[in-house]
């Protein structure tokens, strides 16, 4: 499928890759693509079969943010309730990795820090350039980049606007593994089916528990973790039966 402004998606296996396609603009994001976006988002949750959602970029970046050569075709979208870049003010209801190669930069990160998980070739280049012409953060990157990296690191890139390799992004937890350069897509897509063949009903609620209950005082969290505990509850005994008759054990199938 073909969403507007050059933005793709295709069903790889259980995944739905979803591809950002204006390499001549580093893939930056004008009205139409963030359409595209939109469009795209509602694909993936429109489809029972797609369990995980990979979002990456074509032609040798991920995402350069915002197009600022088109910034007029997005202006209508400011305070559009999805989010100026396509979906960044939604939550998936399913698991979302970001496959990064290249530039992952201004709305591009924010993009980026909307999935569940990174994944970044080591010729990536991460950071919020934007800083240095006066454009905000308005993708949730004030939001989600502390909860991800922790509020001292967050402030250091969002107030230098300096740049950070894909090295330096795995040490401050900013992205979740780093690749051989290429290597991004293809090892998002195997984490992706991964995540698929896990019994979902469990994963999902307990994505859900840690997504809905950041931030809140713990005894609210625990509350909140609990009341996936009757909705889940024969899921749960199916697993320790399959746990019981040997499956998974001594750490099989652990990891992805």
């Amino acid at each position: 499928m073909t969403a507007p402004g050059g933005v793709r998606i295709e069903r790889v296996g259980s995944a739905a890759v979803v591809t950002i396609d204006r390499p001549q603009r580093r893939n930056a994001v004008d009205g139409a693509a963030a359409e595209g976006l939109r469009a795209a988002y509602d694909a993936f949750e429109a489809d029972d079969e797609a369990r995980v959602m990979v979002l990456t970029g074509a032609g040798g970046a991920f995402c350069a943010g915002a197009d600022l050569k088109a910034l007029e075709s997005l202006g209508g979208r400011l305070e559009a309730a999805e989010g100026p870049l396509g979906f960044t003010r939604l939550a998936a209801s399913k698991p979302t990795i970001a496959a990064i190669g290249g530039w992952c930069l201004a709305g591009g990160l924010e993009l980026a820090l909307w999935c569940d998980l990174r994944v970044a070739d080591e010729g990536s280049t991460l950071g919020f350039p934007e800083r240095r012409w006066g454009v905000p953060l308005i993708d949730g990157g004030t939001q989600r980049l502390p909860r991800v990296v922790g509020l001292g690191r967050a402030m250091d890139l969002i107030l230098t606007g300096r740049l950070v390799g894909a090295h330096e992004a795995l040490e401050m937890g900013l992205v979740n593994e780093v690749v051989p350069a290429g290597g991004h897509l293809e090892r998002a897509l195997e984490i992706a089916q991964g995540l698929a063949g896990f019994p979902q009903a469990t994963m999902l609620a307990d994505r859900a528990a840690a997504l809905q209950a950041f931030g809140l005082p713990l005894a609210d969290g625990l509350a909140l973790e609990a009341q996936a505990g009757p909705t889940t509850y024969r899921d749960a005994v199916a697993g320790a039966a399959r746990f019981a008759g040997g499956e998974g054990r001594g750490g099989a199938g652990a990891g992805v």
